[in-house]
């Protein structure tokens, strides 16, 4: 689990250990990770914190190695970290759009290429991408999160038809406006979270336990016949705001 120390990872940590996996969680922040693994150890779980900056080109390697060393197996990833900075077209440098598709698109790529030989011996392999409502809509600002975010469901695609020989199931969730630390990191989140609310359809930002149920359903053996799947949990952010009277 990348991005698992707060947010939406967090929570899907939380729920698949509640579901008996043992789950190795992946960040850059060890004190958070540690949090995480300390609750789900109270409630009679069992996780692996595994401190890491995904942005490095070595790291997904050596955190597959990692997790085999430690657990002797590896049956899941869910790629849910992401570089997350807004900016004016114009104003993005080499370094922002280096980042993004390092963490965004080539931590992913690498990581499940990494595991590929541990997926090829479990007896229910599967890789969750999480995208964003960015991927298909175009406000000021994305340019970069949303190609990377586009690049992610692209791969999701490529590698589930690639990848059905081995039985790896490979599927996407595709979040809409979700209560987590990148939506609280401005000066009013909560004026932030309530435009964003009024912007959906449904009315209201998603919870970050919302998406981590979709993450435990594409992962759970039952969805042994869905691969290459691209699932909007959005709140119908992507269909446009609602209309008024």
């Amino acid at each position: 689990m990348t991005g698992g120390g707060s947010g939406i990872g967090a929570a899907a940590a939380r729920l698949l250990a509640e579901r008996g996996l043992t789950v190795a969680i992946v960040g850059r922040g060890a004190e958070r990770l540690a949090d995480v693994a300390a609750e789900i150890a109270a409630a009679g779980g069992a996780a692996l914190p595994v401190p890491a900056d995904l942005g490095e080109a070595a790291v997904p390697q050596a955190i597959v190695d990692t997790v085999l060393e430690r657990t002797g197996r590896l049956d899941v990833i869910v790629n849910n970290a992401a570089a997350f900075w807004l900016r004016p077209f114009g104003e993005y440098t080499l370094e922002d759009v280096d980042a993004h598709l390092a963490a965004n698109v080539r931590a992913p790529f690498l990581l499940v290429q990494a595991a590929l030989p541990a997926l090829r011996r479990s007896s229910a392999p599967a890789v969750v991408n999480v995208s964003s409502a960015a991927a298909v809509m175009y406000r000021p600002g994305q340019a970069v999160y949303g190609l990377t975010k586009a690049a992610i469901e692209h791969m999701t695609k490529q590698l589930a038809f690639e990848l059905a020989p081995d039985r790896i199931r490979v599927n996407c969730i595709r979040p809409g406006p979700t209560d987590t630390p990148i939506h609280r990191a401005v000066p009013d989140p909560e004026e932030r979270l309530r435009t964003l609310g009024e912007l959906t359809p449904l009315g209201r930002v998603g919870r970050p336990e919302e998406i981590a149920w979709w993450i435990a359903a594409l992962i759970d053996p039952q969805a042994e016949w869905v691969t290459g799947a691209v699932i909007p949990v959005d709140g119908g952010r992507v269909l446009g705001p609602p209309e008024v009277p």
